[in-house]
């Protein structure tokens, strides 16, 4: 990785090094969970769409996680966008403390948010509109264009691809989750159509002191879904039955899990996915992850078929806003990052009278 002495990835000091309990070892053993087949599913097979349903439905329920196979993404696409990552970590490391915005462009290891427990790694961040495509608004074409320069204009093109393929499947995966919770098949697919997510292009670099820091810490994604595509380097884990699992990288699948908004979707069924990321003394590790995110002022609510037990809710009624307004000002994301944004959020609003 190109960086110059200026970054603070090259020297791990203190604000790297994490405690003992967020570092115990995974297991050697692989993470239990399906490559769920979406070739038929999407061919619109009725007996395909059946069994790929009952594969999630037990992931889903059990830890949050699985990967797809078939998915329909070009896999040309995949690799390009996993390879043109390069021109991007590789600039000097003062060109990239200057192509920030708010939320977006580069970041390294979170450094303006936190003070401890860093991640070691650098990411790449940009918004992406679902309504908004090539053909009117190339948003993700000009935010490349006004932070990194023209010459980054068919990189931008690239990305704005890549996106429009994750949009794709993330909303086919939203119609799998309703098929598979037993709610109507568009259901969650019309919560997340208009949506604006989030693509993060995550940099883990060469870690010759890798016992004690994290690529990732524990952590559930705050969003909807997540699509990941990563290279065959690992580190992948994921918290299941009380210990961290391996997930070694499966070629041509693609990693999904489940995020925070999807668990108060669908009322607890289903899990948020608890994982972190490993690093490496020998290899730098690159991923793509995109964030499936609704409109930011639709309202988080349950269907009636899933609260149970007389009316039950297990969360309150939350706009997309609000969580995020939550982990980028007030807590950082970890494993009960859900929880604890109920008592915030309750607790922020005025009482009824």
């Amino acid at each position: 990785m190109a960086m110059d002495s200026s970054s603070p990835l090259l020297v791990l000091s203190s604000q790297f090094i994490w405690p003992k309990e967020d570092l115990v070892d995974a297991y050697d053993e692989k993470l239990s969970e399906p490559h769920v087949d979406l070739h038929g599913f999407l061919k619109g097979d009725q007996k395909a769409t059946i069994e790929a349903s009952h594969l999630v439905r037990t992931a889903c329920m059990k830890h949050g996680f699985f990967q797809v196979i078939n998915h329909g993404v070009d896999q040309t696409l995949l690799a390009t966008a996993l390879d043109k990552m390069g021109p991007l970590f590789n600039l000097p490391f003062h060109l990239k403390t200057t192509a920030s915005a708010k939320m977006w462009g580069f970041s390294t290891a979170h450094s303006n948010r936190f003070s401890s427990k860093l991640p070691w790694k650098e990411t790449f961040s940009f918004g992406f509109d679902h309504c908004k495509t090539s053909n009117n608004e190339a948003l993700v074409v000009d935010f490349f264009s006004s932070i990194l320069g023209h010459e980054f204009q068919e990189i931008g093109a690239l990305y704005e691809k890549y996106c429009e393929a994750m949009r794709d499947l993330g909303l086919a995966l939203t119609e799998l989750l309703g098929i598979s919770l037993g709610v109507e098949r568009s259901h969650f697919r019309k919560f997340f159509e208009d949506g604006s997510s989030i693509m993060r292009l995550n940099s883990y670099p060469i870690c010759e002191q890798g016992s004690v820091a994290l690529g990732t810490g524990p952590h559930c994604d705050p969003t909807g879904l997540t699509i990941l595509h990563q290279d065959q380097v690992g580190g992948l884990e994921v918290f299941a039955d009380n210990k961290w699992h391996t997930v070694p990288p499966s070629q041509n699948a693609l990693v999904i899990n489940v995020g925070d908004i999807f668990m108060a979707l669908c009322n607890g069924e289903y899990k948020s996915c608890v994982h972190r990321a490993l690093v490496n003394k020998h290899k730098e590790r690159r991923s793509l992850a995109f964030f499936l995110c609704p409109r930011k002022d639709k309202v988080v609510r349950p269907p009636e078929t899933l609260v149970v037990g007389g009316g039950s809710r297990k969360y309150p009624d939350f706009a997309w806003s609000e969580l995020l307004e939550f982990t980028q000002k007030y807590y950082r994301a970890d494993a009960v990052t859900l929880q604890n944004f109920t008592k915030w959020v309750v607790s922020a609003r005025p009482c009824d009278v």
